[in-house]
């Protein structure tokens, strides 16, 4: 006899399996139940392009209904900011390789051809595929010898931003560049945005004055970059006054997690790498940290006009390489100690850092060859301080394209200045007199 105890017991049982079956990400949900290949989705009709700043889409065709990539796997001379360069590993010529786009329900075909002077293998991080497609070297295939090109075929059963990358010896194929973004868009999205932008973030080790990164570093690195470029080099996002906006965060550094800021909004983390997050459960952030070997997608308005940093939120990250092993000085009095080294032993010597780093990048001292200052590029303003993992998200009212529209023409009274003395009178501000930091002679080594 069924109980009415017994009847809502199996009631709410069959309803929570159900809400948990819902709840799955695309991937879980429609490897459970594949469905036959629907036609292969199509730019701006089935979803909106996503942009890639510094970089481009990979081009494909379709043949008898099958997506067709071809990736080329080589050395490439890549340049991270005007004044650096680095002879890197990528793919089609550029660092990082061009982001594959396509549409969840796609069926696609990729080949892989091999011009470096090292075997390799292209893992699909965070796609669910058949186990012979995942592409670790010697475990679900063969290795791809140089001059091999290999093929991989699989139906794409979710959506999301996922990336490729080596997985044969990876740490220095990974650590030479050898990677990319993959992004999947969902076939029947239940919006859209106006703005879809994609960030590989990643770290790496160039020393001062050479052109090859080193992958057997582990904790010392000193480039900090957002798709392979650094900041002077990296390009502006760009949106209109009231655009949606999407951001696709990947990490592929080799050991840091990026916690990354947007300054003037705040947003919501709509998806991880694992697939869409529910709406009750976005929580409402302005930092997301990316760890390594993640994704996280955020989605905010642009209401708010201006010149907004988005930068990592470690401070180091948004640096470059010559500040690396810089002596601390902060604090010390050179007194006549320069004009004495200039005298007898470096007519160009300059002691530097005593109050920071700020002065870094404009005091226009030769660095070495291939190298850049610590920070540093020109602003509306004065030198903006900051280089590395560093990138500026324009928003605009009434601008008809998306080309970078310069520095932002603030309305008159929103922009901080110096502060009279009458207005300081007015406001009851007192400044104390004769205060000024004290010459201070510490050893550093024992502070």
């Amino acid at each position: 006899m069924i109980t009415r105890r017994k009847f809502l017991t199996g009631t709410a049982a069959a309803a929570s399996g159900a809400s948990l079956l819902r709840g799955l990400t695309p991937a879980v949900a429609q490897t459970i139940s594949p469905t036959a290949t629907p036609p292969p989705g199509q730019p701006h009709g089935d979803y909106t392009p996503v942009v890639t700043p510094n970089n481009i889409s990979l081009p494909w065709k379709i043949v008898d209904g099958v997506k067709v990539y071809h990736l080329i796997a080589g050395e490439v001379k890549h340049e991270f900011a005007p004044g650096l360069q680095a002879f890197c590993w990528g793919f089609n010529g550029r660092v990082h390789g061009p982001t594959i786009e396509a549409v969840e329900g796609d069926r696609v075909r990729i080949y892989v051809t091999n011009k470096l002077p090292a075997a390799t293998s292209i893992h699909w991080h965070g796609i669910i595929l058949p186990n012979g497609m995942d592409g670790v070297g010697g475990l679900t295939q063969p290795v791809i010898k140089p001059g091999e090109t290999f093929k991989y075929e699989f139906t794409l059963r979710q959506y999301g931003t996922h990336m490729y990358h080596s997985h044969h010896d990876e740490m220095t194929q990974m650590a030479l560049g050898l990677m990319g973004l993959f992004v999947i868009h969902p076939r029947k999205p239940s919006y859209r945005v106006d703005r879809d932008f994609a960030f590989l973030l990643s770290e790496w080790r160039i020393d001062t004055g050479t052109m090859r990164p080193n992958p057997n570093e582990m904790t010392d690195f000193n480039i900090f970059s957002l798709n392979a470029r650094i900041f002077p080099g990296t390009e502006p996002i760009v949106a209109k006054l009231g655009d949606r906006v999407r951001i696709r965060l990947v990490n592929l550094s080799p050991m840091d997690h990026h916690p990354m800021h947007i300054h003037g909004h705040s947003f919501r983390v709509v998806e991880t790498d694992g697939g869409q997050i529910p709406e009750s459960a976005q929580q409402i952030e302005s930092t997301v940290l990316v760890q390594v070997g993640s994704a996280r997608t955020i989605e905010f308005v642009a209401d708010n006009p201006g010149d907004w940093p988005l930068h990592c939120h470690m401070t180091h990250h948004t640096m470059n390489q010559m500040g690396d092993k810089f002596p601390n000085t902060i604090g010390v009095s050179a007194g006549k100690l320069d004009e004495k080294v200039r005298a007898s032993l470096l007519p160009g010597y300059m002691t530097m850092g005593e109050t920071g780093m700020a002065d870094m990048g404009t005091m226009g001292m030769k660095v070495p060859h291939n190298s850049l200052p610590m920070v540093g590029g020109a602003g509306q303003f004065d030198y903006i301080t900051m280089g590395g993992m560093f990138t500026v998200l324009k928003i605009r009212d009434g601008i008809t394209s998306y080309e970078d529209p310069g520095w932002y023409h603030h309305p008159e009274g929103t922009v901080a200045s110096l502060a009279s003395a009458d207005e300081l009178r007015r406001n009851n501000i007192e400044i104390p007199a004769g205060q000024s930091p004290p010459e201070t002679h510490h050893d550093h080594r024992h502070s």
